[in-house]
């Protein structure tokens, strides 16, 4: 398996994990997110492919990609009270349905975390919703902890 920088050759592939993706969170989240969607288009993904502050990299193996990760690489707040740190977000992580528990997704955070570190980064963080169990089991297996939690109240809830 290879790990590298996605191209514009991926485009369609890409594609076809943002939607596999985006489909896990609308079943999770329907009042959210939108069935039949992607969260970037071809153009958005043409544009990100070259900057080096937003890399995706893709697993691949035999010419096919078997999954992706979307970075970026963010400064910590510029506050008095906080001690200063780059962090590598992960935007979005996907393994194809067909590869998974192949040992895809450990592969492609391995190369995350080592590209984390040639980028003098801090730590590594991302966000994970709600009720996505199988991603949050993968991601503590990975030796992620939660660092903070973002909480809501549903207006639109039928008991007001």
């Amino acid at each position: 398996m290879n790990i590298r920088r996605a191209c514009e050759g991926d485009t369609e592939s890409i594609l076809n994990l943002l939607s596999q993706v985006l489909e896990v969170h609308a079943w999770i989240r329907p009042d959210v997110f939108i069935s039949g969607t992607t969260k970037y288009s071809a153009e958005d993904l043409a544009r990100m492919y070259p900057d080096d502050t937003r890399p995706i990299y893709v697993a691949e193996e035999g010419g096919r990609v078997l999954g992706y990760a979307f970075c970026q690489i963010k400064p910590s707040p510029a506050t008095p009270t906080m001690v200063p740190h780059r962090i590598l977000y992960i935007d979005d992580i996907c393994v194809d349905a067909y590869a998974r528990r192949q040992h895809v997704g450990l592969i492609l955070f391995d190369h995350v975390k080592q590209e984390a570190r040639r980028l003098h980064c801090d730590t590594i963080t991302l966000n994970v919703w709600e009720g996505n169990d199988g991603a949050l089991k993968f991601y503590q297996s990975m030796g992620m902890k939660t660092r903070s939690r973002t909480m809501e109240y549903d207006l639109n809830r039928k008991e007001d």
